[in-house]
């Protein structure tokens, strides 16, 4: 095709300032229809190629591919860009669209949009003009019945909205500095080949010129609707829905986003209990619901996912979101779970709901197996800790040197690195937890005499099904998995892709142990950071949620839970207060030990609350020449800066975890004080207190609300394996259920046994029988 010499200096243009954004060539198309012959002439008039129907195919995407796509289709539906009451635009959500539209065009992107709009755009301008054009009389008569407005045909609305809706796309990416360019289209306009053929000249054109096509459906002399009849396999433009698939598969396009006012699929209708918004969506795999229809438009779920259907089954991925979410379109392309995704790809791995269930029955064949076999599997991984100790090692150097050369902070390092000494401590805590456990499931913990021939008793039963997530400490699988183990309990394990090496290893020898006694699948490793999401939705399989990490982490998993309870700690901002009866000594040993012995743990020491008695003293000038030497960076808390004249910086907040050797220091004028302070600014972790005055260490311990609370010791004994419980899963600061370092007790729940010979409810009612209600000793048969 023959540019003039205009359009050729124009696209001279354009290319010179594409490559500058990185801009790709448009895609080269190569058919590779159907061998039959009688295929082929069926194909013939309805094919997305010119010769044959089909495009050369491309590998099936994951959502982690999104983000190398470079050809996307945006479909916009009515319910997105009109307002609620469906006259006139919301522009202020259009305008956000624009805006991500442009970002992804400017980085170098195709981008084509079909969007909906002309009808609403030109009903509200038409019935502006009708009120106008009607009498006095007409208008007291429809303000008297209630005031409707006028009737008016969609299509004389769609002939009057069009321009109005392209000038204010034209002005919004103008903003940005891209152009734009409409084409209209009707479904007759598919079903002729030569139609076709210059539709996709036009559009890719356009896309070499860098100008962004905007396509829509001609409303205004748009057929009656007919039969919607599908020939050949080749899907009938009957909707934008249908309009943007066909687009899609004649473009080659890798993505289409279909926007509308739904989340995506659900397994049920939304709304009923057992509704799931499906994330991840495999036509050949997945049963969806797709009942109801958008509040406007002409396409409803079922005309979405039958889109979506054909665009995927021409190697075009898709994503069926709602458009009235915050940065969707982007938010997609960066591969995160927006909506729902279409793909054919192959899921690398167990599917997560099916890893669910499996462990959840695997808990129970757990359960079944006597104390003495889940301690055998225990000490086995503890052996096997030690027997691959050089296998070990070296995943684990690998990941250093990835997370090194990613430029991963020291603190984070320090949590993610292995060595001889870790795993010998490692299996030590393993085979502690082995024997301190052996009778932990089953246990009788309480029997009441109920009644004459009744007996009641309270035992110990594991929880179900854990989630474990944890971040950089490869360490805390074998442990998370010896609790679970031990307390009878499945687990799915998801840790942080920065120690991806050491995980799998780890697992692996977890899976080995397990092996001779219960199912493998009993312990599972998720493997995608994705299906986290997911997964948080299988409140029917998973009991407890147990986020290892930062803030982020913990509170991102705690918003996302859905009505799976979440047990842990945000933050592990730990105080030590040296009182003003405290021994000197003691103290820099104590605040030396709970600050440098290892500052990126929970439990290290982030900010030391000081008696306003020892500021003027030799023991504060040592503090902080203790602190200096140990390199350790000191911030002055708000009333020691304003006595300093010269020092340390003002610390941010007072709430701060640095996970670094770097803590904050803060006088204070009494225990009164002291406590305030912790309880303000603390995270009801851990704190300590260095006295010599009893009183005041009794003062201390009953008044700081925190889950773990010392007299005259380090906060790092705030650790499972130097409590006795050989491992923790984590430190809870809730208040419920388990709190401080949870180990075996804090996994495991209760469920009561009555035996009876005979009674009925009733017969106490009627007096025939008479509650006892006796305690009965444990060892009582």
């Amino acid at each position: 095709m023959m540019l003039s010499r205009k359009a050729a200096s124009l696209y001279k243009n354009y290319q010179s300032l594409g490559r500058s954004l990185g801009v790709v060539n448009p895609y080269k198309t190569s058919g590779c229809g159907p061998t039959s012959a009688l295929l082929q002439r069926r194909f013939r008039h309805y094919s997305t190629d010119v010769d044959q129907g089909f495009f050369e195919p491309k590998a099936a995407l994951l959502r982690s591919d999104l983000n190398k796509v470079k050809r996307i289709v945006i479909k916009l539906g009515s319910a997105v860009i009109t307002r609620e009451d469906e006259c006139g635009l919301a522009l202020g959500r259009l305008g956000s669209i624009v805006e991500q539209v442009a970002e992804l065009q400017n980085q170098g992107r195709q981008m084509i949009m079909v969007t909906s709009g002309a009808v609403a755009f030109g009903k509200q301008k038409l019935r502006q003009e009708a009120v106008l054009s009607m009498s006095m009389r007409q208008n007291l008569n429809s303000i008297e019945s209630g005031g409707r407005p006028p009737s008016l045909e969609p299509r004389a609305c769609a002939a009057a909205g069009q321009s109005g809706l392209m000038s204010l796309y034209d002005a919004m990416f103008l903003q940005y500095g891209v152009k734009t360019a409409q084409i209209l289209v009707t479904k007759p306009d598919f079903q002729n080949e030569h139609s076709r053929e210059n539709l996709r000249e036009t559009i890719t054109e356009l896309l070499k010129l860098n100008i962004i096509p905007i396509v829509n459906a001609n409303d205004a002399v748009a057929p009656p609707p007919e039969a919607d009849v599908d020939l050949a396999g080749v899907i009938s433009v009957k909707d934008n829905d249908s309009l943007a698939a066909r687009l899609a598969s004649e473009l080659n396009s890798e993505l289409l986003i279909i926007m509308s006012d739904v989340n995506g699929l659900y397994t049920a209708p939304p709304g009923m209990p057992d509704s799931r918004l499906l994330h991840t969506y495999s036509p050949e795999r997945d049963q969806v619901s797709t009942a109801g229809k958008s509040r406007v438009g002409t396409g409803g779920m079922d005309s979405k996912v039958k889109a979506a259907t054909y665009a995927l089954a021409r190697q075009c991925s898709v994503v069926i979101c709602n458009g009235c979410e915050e940065n969707a379109i982007v938010n997609i392309v960066k591969g995160k779970k927006v909506g729902t995704f279409f793909t054919n790809a192959v899921h690398r791995g167990t599917p997560v709901e099916l890893q669910a269930k499996l462990a959840r029955e695997g808990s129970r064949k757990l359960q079944a197996l006597s104390g003495m076999h889940r301690t055998a599997i225990v000490n086995r991984l503890a052996d096997l800790l030690i027997e691959r100790q050089a296998d070990i090692l070296a995943a684990n150097q690998q990941d250093v040197q990835e997370a090194f050369a990613e430029g991963m902070q020291q603190s984070d390092m320090a949590r993610l690195y292995l060595s001889e000494q870790k795993l010998q401590t490692l299996a030590a805590g393993l085979r502690q937890i082995g024997t301190d456990s052996i009778d932990s499931v089953g246990k009788v913990v309480q029997r009441t005499q109920m009644a004459e021939g009744m007996v009641l008793e309270k035992i110990s039963v594991p929880i179900g099904v854990l989630m474990v997530i944890f971040e950089s400490r490869p360490d805390a699988l074998p442990q998370v998995a010896a609790l679970s183990i031990c307390s009878g309990n499945g687990l799915l394990l998801k840790g942080g892709k920065e120690a991806k090496h050491s995980n799998k290893i780890l697992f692996s020898l977890v899976q080995e142990a397990i092996e001779p006694f219960a199912p493998v699948d009993t312990v599972a490793l998720v493997s995608r950071r994705e299906d986290i999401a997911d997964l948080l939705h299988l409140n029917q399989y998973i009991d407890l949620v147990v986020p290892r990490g930062s803030e982020e982490l913990v509170t991102r998993i705690r918003e996302q839970s859905q009505g799976i309870p979440v047990l842990g700690h945000s933050e592990g901002i730990c105080h030590v207060y040296v009182d003003q009866d405290a021994d000197p000594e003691m103290a820099l040993h104590i605040v030396r030990d709970s600050k440098c012995d290892y500052p990126a743990a929970c439990n290290s020491m982030e900010t030391l609350l000081i008696h306003k008695s020892h500021r003027d003293s030799s023991f504060f000038d040592k503090m902080c020449e203790m602190l200096r030497v140990q390199g350790v960076t000191v911030h002055a808390g708000p009333k020691l800066g304003q006595v300093l004249k010269f020092g340390p910086s003002l610390a941010a907040s007072m709430r701060t975890e640095y996970g670094s050797m770097e803590c904050a220091i803060e006088i204070v004028d009494d225990i009164d004080e002291a406590i305030d302070h912790i309880n303000k600014f603390g995270s009801s972790h851990t704190d300590s207190i260095v006295t010599n005055n009893d009183e005041n260490a009794a003062k201390f311990l009953k008044m700081v609300d925190s889950a773990c609370v010392f007299k005259n010791a380090s906060t790092r004994f705030a650790d499972g394996y130097r409590f006795g419980l050989g491992a923790e899963v984590g430190v809870s600061t809730s208040r419920i259920h388990a709190r401080g370092p949870v180990g075996i007790e804090g996994l495991l729940t209760y469920k009561y046994i009555l035996t009876g010979t005979g009674q009925a409810a009733s017969d106490f009612a009627a007096g025939k029988e008479t509650f006892i209600h006796e305690r009965l000793p444990l060892n009582s048969e």
